[in-house]
């Protein structure tokens, strides 16, 4: 009796005339449902009136449909939203982002979710109503489900972790990446070649597998202990190559998880009276700003930062114009940077 409660109203014809073109779609949804016209506009556009039981039927109609309504009241701009604004990343991407959505005439607004909804949250970006999201960090499946029953399309930059199937990403080639780096440092004549890794999120198992794979292919052992894991950090490089630097077997090269790490790396090979690169060769990973301004200049592997954010927001705009695209996942080439810190052992 609540469905049918629900679906009468004087006003069904102007309803499904406001729909316009979707007004068909909408009716297919409705009489999946078993709900009027009127109905399913109101869950559609967030209206109460509906109760929870025939709102869940209509949401879950909806996903399972791929409706998309191509007359609502969202707005040409698209969402960037980031975990933490501190990185030294974020300007880049932001960069990167509002060049496509220039051209494509439309805005960008950058919002910050806080870990435990301190500072906003998915139910903010649903009330804007942005043409799309574009998110710097993997949303909870609960987030992700509350954007796609509204109807906005997301794609997550560089995901830390593997992405769940369908759902629309843009990141770098970590595993070339980390092999790239190791064969610069086996085409240099080392053979002692240590990694610092990083936590177990995707990117950094993915460069991890690269350099194995570098030493497999070259028929060079896999040492367990010639590889340390630590934090993302400068103090955690430091740390690590400490341990890796004290033992009697110290490695002639070291390949590490990021440029930060790197640079702790630096520091430790100058408290053991170590040279970059004559007696240490070390590589980094995503040559950031501060690569170049090291001392000596830090070989790394690029991810390019600028194609990946004009990649995810090409992306993210064709889906928010329900176009249908190509590849949901799209990986963009690292490339190995090589500078001063990278040298041929010594004899």
């Amino acid at each position: 009796m609540a469905d049918s409660r629900e679906g009468t109203s004087a006003g069904s014809g102007k309803a499904a005339r406001d729909e316009g073109p979707a007004s068909v779609r909408i009716a297919h949804i409705a009489a999946l449902a078993g709900v009027s016209v009127p109905t399913v506009s109101r869950v559609l556009n967030g209206r109460p009136g509906v109760s929870d039981g025939t709102r869940a039927r209509i949401e879950e109609l909806i996903s399972e449909h791929g409706y998309r309504k191509t007359s609502d009241n969202r707005q040409k701009f698209v969402e960037l939203i980031f975990r933490e604004l501190k990185s030294m990343w974020v300007g880049e991407i932001i960069r990167g982002v509002e060049e496509v959505a220039r051209r494509n005439r439309a805005g960008v607004i950058v919002s910050k979710f806080g870990l435990h909804d301190a500072d906003a949250s998915v139910d903010d970006t649903v009330g804007r109503r942005p043409l799309c999201v574009l998110s710097v960090f993997q949303l909870p499946e609960a987030e992700r489900e509350r954007l796609r029953a509204k109807g906005i399309p997301y794609v997550v930059f560089d995901p830390m972790d593997d992405v769940p199937d369908g759902v629309p990403y843009v990141g770098a080639t970590n595993f070339k990446g980390g092999r790239s780096a190791t064969r610069h440092l086996i085409a240099l004549g080392h053979r002692h070649i240590a990694l610092i890794g990083g936590p177990d999120h995707a990117f950094c198992l993915a460069r991890a597998a690269g350099y194995r794979s570098a030493l497999e292919a070259a028929g060079l052992p896999v040492d367990p202990d010639a590889t340390v894991r630590g934090p993302l950090t400068r103090e955690g490089g430091q740390a690590a190559a400490r341990a890796l630097l004290g033992r009697p077997d110290r490695p002639t090269a070291i390949v590490t998880a990021n440029d930060m790490q790197a640079l702790g790396v630096y520091q430790a090979a100058r408290e053991a009276g170590l040279r970059v690169p004559q007696d240490l060769s070390v590589v980094g990973f995503d040559d950031m700003p501060v690569a170049v301004w090291a001392d000596p200049p830090l070989t790394t592997v690029r991810q390019p930062l600028d194609e990946m954010a004009a990649s995810a927001t090409e992306l993210a705009l064709a889906l928010g114009r329900g176009e249908r695209v190509r590849q949901l996942g799209v990986e963009i080439a690292t490339e190995l940077v090589v500078r001063e810190s990278t040298a041929a052992p010594r004899s």
